[in-house]
């Protein structure tokens, strides 16, 4: 497996992503930006999310686009997309079979904000517009977590490492770390307790100022904490909430905006990655 994460923007069937084509570890991955959906403002229009107050039948529709446009449009039965609650929980699929992905489905809308999988040919949705979504990849296996202030101050990044390295047999050195486009230091003004609170747990790093509090630090800081390399985490997507033109910030547009997701998978041989101009 490669030893670095890299993302490039690219374009497939009219959808732009952030991801690592050269598929690390087997796995395909992506983040997806807002645009080249059906949903209408202020959903516009790739919106991911089916808990934001969109129309469900756009949603169902946009998920199929990104499905078709990663290369595994016959896969949408086989979404495994959690109702995401702030919490810490995390599930794990291990088999691919029907029975065993339906049984991932029903656990993971019950809530849960991480899936960790091994299983082919099981992609798997997490949704976001301003919280912290990251990707980890070991050979064979991934997880994909929702990290708002919540998860990230209970640290269910390094949760579903913990998880992951189980399931692959591997360490955390041995995993890659691809944090997405969330809200910025910069832009995420928070009361002078939580910042407070952070500085005390992760480190005088993750508060730029006083009211203003480094996610993605956190994140970085709690990952690194549990075996893995600097250099095998990247972060170096904009600020959600500089960046609207690009993806859905909750922050920037008053509560009223779609979600962009993080979608990742295992594709056995009967499906594979689309090209970068989606043929």
């Amino acid at each position: 497996m490669v030893t670095k994460p890299h993302l490039t923007r690219y374009a497939s069937q009219d959808v732009t992503l952030l991801g690592d084509q050269r598929r690390p570890g087997g796995v395909t991955l992506a983040f997806t930006e807002r645009t080249g959906g059906r949903s209408l403002s202020p959903y516009e229009s790739l919106n991911q999310g089916d808990s934001c107050g969109d129309d469900a039948q756009d949603v169902a529709a946009n998920r199929t686009i990104l499905l078709d446009a990663m290369g595994m449009g016959e896969l949408g039965e086989r979404l495994v997309n959690p109702l995401q609650v702030h919490g810490s929980d995390v599930v794990v699929i291990s088999s691919g079979t029907s029975e065993a992905v339906h049984e991932a489905q029903a656990q993971a809308r019950q809530g849960a904000d991480a899936i960790v999988c091994s299983a082919a040919d099981v992609p798997v949705l997490l949704c976001f517009a301003d919280c912290v979504p990251v990707v980890l990849v070991a050979d064979g296996a991934f997880a994909v977590v929702h990290s708002g202030w919540k998860g990230t101050y209970a640290r269910i990044a390094a949760k579903a490492l913990r998880k992951l390295t189980e399931l692959a047999g591997c360490k955390a050195a041995d995993v890659l770390a691809y944090i997405g486009p969330h809200i910025g230091g910069a832009d995420y003004e928070v009361s002078h307790g939580l910042a407070e609170t952070f500085a005390t747990e992760f480190g005088a790093g993750v508060t730029p100022s006083e009211r203003h509090l480094d996610l993605g630090a956190a994140v970085r800081i709690a990952l690194e904490a549990e075996g893995m390399r600097p250099e095998a985490i990247i972060d170096e997507c904009p600020s959600t909430a500089s960046c609207t033109e690009r993806f859905f910030s909750y922050r920037a547009e008053g509560g009223a905006c779609g979600r962009h997701g993080a979608i990742a998978a295992l594709l056995s041989d009967a499906h594979g990655e689309v090209s970068a101009d989606g043929r």
